[in-house]
């Protein structure tokens, strides 16, 4: 049949069919031409999808404010979904929205190994020695038990680092390293202060840390049998709140010599905690005293000044102006004008109080003043001698040392160290020599009357009566409530 068509004719089929074939080669069909599409990645999920899923998943979302970035690509080999999250930073807005309101995010979540972890500056955890003071010890000896020397400690203990230095026996120091390198110390002055030192860009920087403690306000009664410091025990007192009940009384009463079977206090006082653990007592807030049937009742008030003092109900301050003795010891040797010398075995008025005391005993002023005399004066060996106002000097003999910084012309403060016992000049023993005088006159210590330290301001006397008398009043209470309590015992 093919003889019938002319060769042209057949050579221009051939020619037509060929370029079809060819044509259908290079050109898809309808159904594959169906399924090829633009292709996006979305940034969110790091997946790559159709423009056309794309445009139906945005379409469902409820809130969009912030288009997402979509870039065209080919199916050609792209970059890992997370090194291109990895250049933005910022999150889409649906997702902040999402992430506020709580609700999930409808794109598929990023594998969790494509995320970033977030950057925390987190200081390295140190390593701790701890050391504590022993007697002897020096902050040099101990910085170099921790593995340190003299050129690092001289660092630390630049301008508030200094007080690193004032250690005591019992206190606790640590040392925090990195690697060896000092970061910390430590200085453990109780369990309500610690004195930091850091390291910082700039150098050691020292700070005091002060742990208020939890205060609970507490009672106690009792009567003396055989001392105060039994009595204090059997009220359920520690040996400081009766130690600080004696000195606030001590100004009126000679808790040696004065105190009498059947004397009573009652006593308001504080008990701290912290952390729920008890630590011990605070301060002793009102107390009465009975002393052979005198009574005398101390209140603690704190003034607008930030003066904090003991005073009588009426305002009149319990302290006195001088101590009654200016050391804690027993008295050897009383005030006698007509006494015979231990040594030179005739009669010579003896113008002081003698108490004896082991060399080396602190002495402390009995007032305020200023020093007029400290050296060695004949017999008395060395000796201190203080003016005060009003005509009154007192007078410190048979020292062993002078006080820190005593020199002639040198202000003292009541109850400050001066001197130490000893047994200089015509003595037989170590004591110490006291004396007071009025206007050049010896006038015997333990009786002559007192003059008070100052009251409460004018200006705060309504403000310090009405607290007062709230005070007097719930010891008063309690104090009752006390007796019945143990009348009922009984």
């Amino acid at each position: 049949m093919l003889k019938q068509f002319p060769k042209t004719h057949l050579v221009a089929a051939c020619g037509f069919v060929a370029l079809a074939a060819a044509g259908l080669m290079i050109g898809p069909s309808s159904g594959v031409e169906a399924q090829r599409v633009s292709v996006t990645m979305d940034l969110e999920s790091g997946t790559l999808k159709p423009i056309t899923q794309l445009k139906a998943a945005s379409a469902e979302r409820t809130e969009v404010t912030k288009p997402v970035a979509a870039f065209a690509v080919t199916p050609a080999p792209v970059a890992a979904p997370a090194e291109v999250i990895a250049e933005y930073t910022a999150k889409p807005a649906d997702e902040v929205q999402a992430e506020k309101t709580g609700a999930a995010d409808p794109a598929p979540a990023v594998a969790q190994s494509a995320k970033k972890s977030p950057v925390i500056d987190v200081p390295p955890e140190l390593s701790w020695k701890t050391f504590t003071v022993k007697a002897g010890d020096t902050l040099s000896t101990i910085f170099r038990k921790a593995g340190f020397n003299d050129a690092l400690m001289y660092k630390v203990i630049q301008g508030e680092g200094k007080k690193l230095a004032r250690l005591f026996k019992g206190d606790e120091i640590r040392f925090g390293t990195t690697k060896g390198e000092l970061q910390e110390i430590v200085l453990v002055k109780s369990r309500t202060e610690n004195l930091r030192t850091r390291l910082t860009d700039g150098g050691f920087v020292t700070e005091k840390e002060v742990r208020a403690p939890d205060v609970e306000l507490r009672f106690a009664a009792g009567t003396i049998e055989n001392s105060l410091f039994i009595a204090g025990k059997k009220a359920g007192l520690d040996s400081s709140t009766t130690m600080e009940m004696a000195a606030i009384f001590g100004w009126d009463i000679d808790f040696v010599y004065d105190i009498r079977k059947g004397d009573k206090f009652d006593v308001l006082y504080e008990k701290q905690y912290l952390d729920g653990e008890e630590i011990g007592n605070g301060r002793v807030l009102a107390a009465n005293f009975v002393n052979q049937g005198r009574k005398i009742t101390a209140i603690l008030y704190t003034d607008e000044t930030g003066k904090s003092a003991y005073y009588t109900p009426d305002g009149k301050s319990v302290q006195k102006a001088f101590l009654r003795a200016p050391i804690d010891a027993r008295i050897s040797s009383s005030f006698n004008l007509q006494r015979r010398h231990p040594v030179l075995n005739v009669v010579r008025p003896h113008q002081g109080t003698d108490y004896a005391a082991a060399t080396g005993s602190p002495i402390m002023a009995a007032g305020d003043g200023r020093v007029r005399f400290a050296g060695w004066k004949g017999g008395y060996g060395r000796t201190i001698v203080l003016q005060h106002g009003d005509g009154i000097t007192t007078l410190y003999a048979h020292l062993s040392k002078l006080g820190k910084g005593i020199a002639n012309g040198k202000t003292v403060k009541q109850g400050q160290t001066i001197g130490y016992v000893g047994s200089s000049g015509m003595v037989t023993g170590p004591h110490l020599h006291y004396e007071f005088r009025l206007n050049g006159s010896p006038r015997n210590s333990r009786t002559v009357k007192l003059p008070d330290a100052a009251p409460v301001p004018k200006q705060e006397v309504a403000k310090f009566k009405a607290y007062a008398n709230r005070l007097v009043a719930r010891l008063d209470t309690q104090s009752a409530d006390t007796q019945l309590a143990l009348a009922d015992e009984e």
